[in-house]
């Protein structure tokens, strides 16, 4: 049981499996589900449960049923966009997809029905817990469902392609920051006040920074396959600076959600990842390098995702732990 442990760790950590392992039935999924990102989506569910709270909004059961729906939302999302990418042409042995991990589809992991009907049930899953939902707390719940289905899919498949036309990172903003963390508001309280929009920008743009470094990672061959994401459209030089504008936007953005008190004081302690901040600004000032160094991940060609997703996990972990400092802040200063 500890070896599948360290297996199952080792892939949520670098979405591949440890050398001259076996493949079990978990493994399979946990790669081809491309698990090891879902981390962004419990983080954003976190949030906007964690907001609640703070209105004293809150429902234990309602919450692990939003994360079953959403991690299962977010395996759908992954597969069908690795679906449309290799039906498309796009998903191709000397393309990144297919290096980094291995791909559903190219790598022969499944076949075609296995993928599409494991998204059609991960789908009917969701769309159950969506109606049950809003039988429970309102139409906007399903409203929600469908506008979060809608973008995941049409990210790739066509005929909108966001991600082909620049606009994949603002439909993953959209997603990882306001749809899910002020959907799961609602579901808690019924209501979605303004301070919940807002509360859900910070963590939206780290999300959508992890986009960006993968998609300035693809640069080249997004180019030549004319795959015109956000980064080709603008250029390199002004790509990474909107890279790093937008992650420094994380930290003046939190800065003015508490002087305006729309979240606790306590978030500031975000600031604790400045030094994450500091190095992965430094990755973007410098070249990749033109091969793997030693002791990295074995998720080679990435390069710029992995230190956005770095920095991603520790300032959005330390977010949520200064939203869970201050309720419990409250909580002892009424006592």
């Amino acid at each position: 049981m500890k070896k599948l442990l360290l297996r199952w760790k080792f892939i949520l950590d670098t979405g591949n499996m440890p050398k001259g392992d076996e493949m079990d039935f978990l493994s399979k999924w946990l790669i081809a589900t491309r698990a090891c990102v879902f981390s962004m989506t419990t983080t954003s569910v976190f949030i906007g449960a964690l907001i609640a709270a703070t209105d004293k909004h809150f429902n234990l059961f309602y919450l692990l049923l939003i994360l079953i729906a959403l991690i299962l939302a977010h395996a759908s999302n992954n597969l069908i966009n690795d679906y449309f990418d290799y039906k498309q042409g796009v998903d191709t042995p000397d393309y990144h997809r297919t290096q980094y991990s291995p791909h559903p589809l190219a790598s022969g992991l499944m076949s075609e029905k296995e993928l599409l009907f494991a998204f059609f049930l991960f789908g009917l899953i969701e769309l159950a817990i969506a109606f049950y939902l809003t039988f429970k707390c309102g139409l906007l719940v399903l409203i929600f469902a469908v506008i979060g289905f809608l973008l995941s899919v049409f990210y790739v498949a066509p005929p909108l392609k966001l991600k082909y036309r620049g606009l994949g990172e603002l439909a993953i903003f959209f997603i990882w920051g306001p749809l899910i963390t002020v959907g799961t508001y609602y579901v808690m309280s019924g209501n979605m006040p303004l301070h919940t929009w807002l509360a859900s920008i910070p963590y939206g743009l780290v999300v959508t920074n992890v986009l960006f470094g993968k998609h300035l990672d693809k640069y080249e061959k997004d180019r030549e396959k004319k795959v015109l994401t956000l980064p080709v459209l603008l250029g390199w030089k002004n790509a990474i600076l909107i890279a790093k504008i937008n992650t420094a936007l994380f930290y003046i953005t939190v800065i003015i959600l508490v002087l305006l008190k729309v979240i606790s004081p306590f978030t500031l302690l975000c600031f604790f990842s400045i030094n994450r901040f500091r190095f992965f600004i430094s990755i973007l000032d410098t070249p990749k390098p033109q091969e793997k160094p030693k002791d990295f991940p074995d998720i080679w060609p990435l390069w710029y995702v992995v230190w956005a997703f770095w920095f991603n996990k520790l300032a959005g972990g330390l977010f949520i732990s200064g939203l869970i400092i201050g309720i419990l802040f409250n909580l002892f200063i009424k006592i």
